[in-house]
This record gives structure tokens, C-alpha cells and sequence, in this order.
């Protein structure tokens, strides 16, 4: 298999754990506070983090690299997942997801910006066309929008693709792996602080599908579906592995109707269909 074709394989796998983080927040925000959410789960993918880079002996990031961390420690550390966990108070996670859509051209944009990249004009016609799709379908749900809610889900999309854009290029130097894990490490003491801080009073009231969620937003979302993710990315390329973003809303939606009983109507599964046509068509002219 070619490095591009191992990107891609790697970016889907990735795609495919993402796909279950907004129902599980969704579950886990029913019982727990947004905030503390974010940031044990922070905490503990930290923790894990830190043991992976002492067991494995991995070599400290140079001084150069401190900013690009920080960069995405703020994008996918602690923006997307607060931002996330905060509009799911407003809106379902069904509606939610429908925004994912719009996470490939925003990393297609920072992966030109931070990258250098530079696809061909016909991929950004069909990347456009796919985020414009699921944008549009999401604001003509007017049942289910929130005007808080849709601009917390906007506000996370710009900060997860620059979080993903610049983590992507970092992993070609530290590792797809270890680039996550030297994030997180470096969160963790703001993180750890406030994690104690937030923690609720008592958590007999806590029930287990929170719990469940809570364990799989910290060790899935915030770790091992990084090392899949990033590593498809500097495979094979931030704009055009990006575009497989636009296939997890279908997944993402399929397990909200599942997971949280939410209803999945023809209209989505229409919208999702156009989706993957779009994401066919961008792969062809990155």
C-alpha cells in the first residue's frame, strides 16, 4: 500500500472513532457539568499521555515546537471539545453533527495556510459544495437550531481545523502519536487544577452512560483516534484526507439514533449521500 493510500486508510479510521464523540458528549452532559467534562477528560487523556511518553522514552519537543503544541492543545485540547460540549446544552447532537460537515474545508483552509498545500481549483468546488450542504440543511432546521448553540458548533470548527492543520505538520517531525501526547501533557497543569475544581459534589447521581461517554470522549476522542487521524493526514495530505470529515455526520447520526434515541429522517440520510459524492469527487483533484 502507498503512503497516500495509507493516509487515507488511517484518516478513515480515524473518522470512524471521531464519529461517536458528540453522541457520547451528548450522554455524558446530561449528568456532567460541560466544563468539568472538558477538562477531565483532558485530564485523563493526559495522564495516559505522559505514561506513553515515559514507557516509550520519546525525546522532548524542541523550543520551536512549543508554540505549534500549544496551538493545537488549544484547538483540540480544550476549544472543540468545550465549545462542542457547550452547544450540545442547545442543540442535539444530531444537529450537531451536521456541523462536522464543515470541519474538511476548515482544515483544508489552515492546511493551506499553515501548510503550503495547494489542491486544484476543482477540489475546493466540491469541498465547498459539501460543507455548504450540510451547512445549509443544518440552518433550515429551524425546529432543532439554536442561534447559541449553531455559533458555539461554528466557533469549534474553526478551532479544531486549525488544531488539526497544525498537528498534522508537527507529526512529520514528532510523530502522529506523540504529538497528541505532548499536547495533552502540556495541558495537563491547567487541566488537572481545575478538573478538581469542577468535579462534582457527589457522584452517586452519576449515571453509567455517562460514565461509558466520559471514558470514551477520554480515551478514544482525545488520544487514540488522534494517532490514527494524524498520521492519515501527513500521509496523505492535510486538504485532501481532510475531506473525509464529510462522511462523519453520516456515521456520527447513525449512532445518535442509536445511542441517544434521536431521530434520523430521510432528509439527513439524503443530505449525507450528497456528502459522500462531494467527498469522492474532492479525493479525485487534491
Amino acid at each position: 500500500m502507498n503512503k497516500a493510500a495509507s493516509g487515507w486508510v488511517n484518516g478513515f479510521a480515524g473518522v470512524l472513532i471521531f464519529s461517536g464523540s458528540l453522541p457520547a458528549t451528548r450522554l455524558a452532559v446530561a449528568d456532567f457539568d460541560p466544563f468539568f467534562l472538558t477538562v477531565c477528560r483532558a485530564t485523563i487523556a493526559g495522564v495516559l499521555a505522559g505514561v506513553l511518553l515515559l514507557v516509550f522514552r520519546q525525546q522532548r519537543p524542541s523550543g520551536s515546537d512549543m508554540i505549534p503544541l500549544l496551538v493545537v492543545a488549544f484547538g483540540v485540547v480544550a476549544g472543540f471539545p468545550l465549545l462542542t460540549a457547550l452547544a450540545l446544552q442547545y442543540v442535539t447532537s444530531a444537529h450537531a453533527i451536521l456541523f462536522i460537515g464543515l470541519l474538511p474545508l476548515s482544515t483544508a483552509i489552515f492546511g493551506v495556510l499553515r501548510g503550503g498545500e495547494r489542491p486544484r481549483p476543482a477540489f475546493w468546488i466540491f469541498s465547498a459544495a459539501g460543507s455548504f450542504l450540510v451547512a445549509g440543511f443544518a440552518l433550515l432546521q429551524d425546529g432543532e437550531s439554536s442561534p447559541i448553540g449553531d455559533a458555539l458548533m461554528l466557533a469549534s470548527i474553526i478551532v479544531c481545523g486549525l488544531g488539526y492543520a497544525e498537528g498534522a505538520l508537527l507529526s512529520k517531525k514528532l510523530g502522529n502519536w506523540q504529538v497528541i501526547s505532548w499536547a495533552l501533557v502540556l495541558s495537563l497543569p491547567l487541566m488537572l487544577p481545575l478538573a478538581l475544581v469542577f468535579a462534582p459534589d457527589s457522584w452517586a447521581d452519576i449515571g453509567e452512560p455517562a460514565l461509558l461517554s466520559l471514558a470514551y470522549v477520554s480515551l478514544f476522542s482525545m488520544l487514540i483516534g488522534f494517532v490514527f487521524w494524524y498520521r492519515g493526514l501527513a500521509q496523505g495530505g492535510i486538504a485532501a484526507v481532510g475531506q473525509l470529515q464529510l462522511l462523519q455526520p453520516f456515521f456520527g447520526l447513525l449512532l445518535a439514533s442509536f445511542l441517544v434515541n434521536e431521530t434520523v429522517g430521510l432528509a439527513l440520510i439524503a443530505v449525507n449521500i450528497a456528502v459522500v459524492l462531494c467527498v469522492a469527487a474532492a479525493r479525485r483533484f487534491a
